[in-house]
């Protein structure tokens, strides 16, 4: 929209660079160009504004399939104005004077001509295409035949329209319809999965197996050493036991052997020693019976003496001295003296 301002009963136009501006003043062309500036008197003006910048048309409509199928279209049209004098004298982009505003809705008039005629096409090629095959190639049938019918109508031309692209975004099926579509493809999909969980559940089931085999035989490898061990434990205290027995036996033998020979050794020593204290006592004896009995008396008063404790002092009187050299066997003039 133009920049519109007033000044002591003038206006002042300023436009953008992709508006083209068509000034009439009393019937005759003024100005005409883009991006212009002006000034002008409301009442002898007659002011045209076209967009000539590329502009998108986004349009979505309905239509049936062979399969009488209804569907959704989806699609965006970008076109431009090339010729702004054509468009003018066709289409009403006239403009207010005083506030710069289109009178008229040309843009409406110009993207109602753009969808009937899209969707025209559109629904030639769709009723010829069953449902499964418009969701599939439907897309690329339905942009080439919108965008070669839209450069075939003579409308667009004339009208100094010129269409830049077109783009088909989707074609959709109701949403009954789309669910039981995607019901084969979901249930496809599910069986593979259940198809991976089960060999995945068969592979773990599998491994578990082979590691019980693994785990029974590594306990029946053990339980077989663990005998071995057991056996092998037996031998040992069989063979300490006899080795111990035969050690038991030798040291037994030959303690008995020593006891003997020291019994033995006793036995001699005791024979010689008796010998020797029989000659000694033989010898003793027949000293003693050699020598006369007074004698035998000193000597056992002296042996007595000698185990009698210590005498400090005796005194004897003399009766008792007289009775014991009587029982001595001496004379008491022998004993006085």
């Amino acid at each position: 929209m133009a920049d519109i301002t007033r000044r002591f009963g003038w206006r002042h136009l300023r436009s953008a660079p992709t508006a083209h501006i068509r000034h009439h003043k009393r019937g005759r062309l003024a100005h005409d160009g883009q991006g212009l500036s002006f000034w002008y008197r409301s009442l002898s003006a007659a002011l045209s504004e076209v967009p000539v910048d590329d502009r998108e048309l986004a349009m979505a409509f309905h239509a049936r399939t062979a399969d009488f199928q209804d569907v959704t279209v989806q699609a965006t049209v970008t076109y431009r104005i090339s010729d702004p004098a054509e468009a003018a004298n066709r289409l009403d982009f006239s403009v207010d004077p005083d506030t710069g505003s289109w009178r008229g809705a040309p843009l409406e008039q110009i993207a109602t001509l753009l969808t009937e005629t899209a969707q025209q096409h559109t629904l030639d090629v769709l009723a010829r295409t069953p449902l499964a095959a418009a969701l599939v190639d439907g897309v690329a049938s339905v942009r080439e035949r919108v965008a070669t019918g839209l450069a075939a109508e003579p409308r667009l031309p004339a009208t100094g329209i010129d269409v830049v692209a077109v783009r088909v975004v989707a074609i959709r099926p109701e949403a009954e319809v789309e669910r039981a579509l995607r019901t084969p493809a979901r249930e496809q999909i599910q069986q593979e999965a259940d198809r991976a969980t089960y060999e995945r559940r068969a592979v773990a089931v599998e491994r578990e197996r082979a590691i019980a085999e693994n785990e029974l035989a590594s306990q029946i490898e053990l339980a077989r050493r663990e005998e071995q061990l057991v056996d092998q434990r037996g031998t040992n205290a069989r063979r300490e036991a006899e080795e111990k027995a035969a050690a038991d036996g030798v040291r037994t033998e030959a303690e008995a052997a020593r006891k003997v020979r020291l019994a033995r050794a006793e036995a001699e020593a005791a024979r010689e020693t008796g010998g020797a204290r029989a000659e000694a006592q033989a010898a003793w004896l027949r000293v003693h019976g050699e020598v006369d009995p007074a004698t035998l008396h000193a000597l056992a008063a002296t042996r007595l003496a000698e185990n009698l404790p210590r005498i400090e002092s005796l005194t004897l009187s003399p009766d008792v001295l007289t009775g014991l050299l009587a029982k001595l066997g001496r004379p008491e003039g022998g004993a006085a003296a």
